[in-house]
């Protein structure tokens, strides 16, 4: 958190305490202590060494400013905090991030979209957790229109060779002009390696194109162009949290 430490309210919200909102309540009501001494100026700052409880009940303050950020992940770029071939990773396109960030999930090095960076490793293991379920929409394209039979299938599950895929959400988008990619938004809870690619080239159709569109509650938007990133409001943090039952 540096010298400056962060504010109270911002601290109990990340925490999973309440809202910011809920939070400010809470100190304006005196139900906060620092170092044992009721707090009611919002804004206060905390810094590491600093004993923070609510109630009585104490809250662990990190060692360092968790923060958040979405990256539009372009193509030929490693989901990886290094490399050993010296290729361009995700991190270094965070570069004036002061903090340490790392990817959540992967994205395949031919694959672009959506990927969350972040320090918070807590909210970051429940959100790879298979017991939470995140769900995840990527955005396909394949040469072809698909048959009803291959959409069926990818709805019920495919078998690969780690065992039948778990039903996915299929929606056909849109096939403009002629040689152009047939598009398909299909989503999934899973986290297996490539497992998109794999589905559908089980059903016969291989993808060329593939680009993760949402991520739990965030969604891609054409104002985040590839290779840009921006912080999660606060809000998008917290629909994050409750999304793995830290609120």
């Amino acid at each position: 958190m540096g010298a400056k430490g962060v504010r109270l309210q911002k601290l109990l919200a990340h925490a999973g305490i309440a809202s910011r909102r809920q939070a400010e309540q809470m100190i304006l009501e005196g139900q906060v202590t620092i170092n044992g001494k009721v707090v009611t100026v919002l804004g206060t700052r905390v810094q590491p060494e600093d004993k923070v409880a609510v109630q009585g009940k104490g809250v662990a303050v990190p060692a360092e400013t968790l923060v958040y950020y979405i990256l539009h992940k372009p193509t030929g770029v490693i989901t990886s905090a290094k490399d050993p071939q010296g290729r361009k990773t995700v991190v270094d396109l965070l570069r004036e991030v002061p903090q340490r960030v790392y990817p959540v999930g992967r994205l395949d090095y031919d694959s672009s979209g959506i990927l969350l960076m972040t320090n918070d490793g807590e909210l970051a293991n429940r959100l790879m957790h298979p017991r939470y379920g995140v769900e995840k929409t990527y955005r396909v394209g394949v040469k072809e229109k698909l048959t009803g039979e291959a959409l069926n299938q990818l709805r019920k599950g495919v078998v690969l060779e780690d065992g039948k895929t778990a039903p996915a959400k299929v929606r056909e988008v849109s096939r403009s002009g002629e040689g152009s990619l047939y598009l398909v938004d299909i989503t999934i809870h899973e986290g297996r390696n490539r497992q998109v690619r794999r589905m559908f080239a089980k059903v016969g159709y291989p993808v060329l194109m593939l680009q993760r569109i949402r991520f739990g509650p965030l969604e891609l938007t054409p104002r985040l162009s590839q290779g840009k990133y921006r912080a999660l409001s606060e809000r998008e943090v917290q629909e994050l949290r409750r999304a793995v039952q830290l609120i």
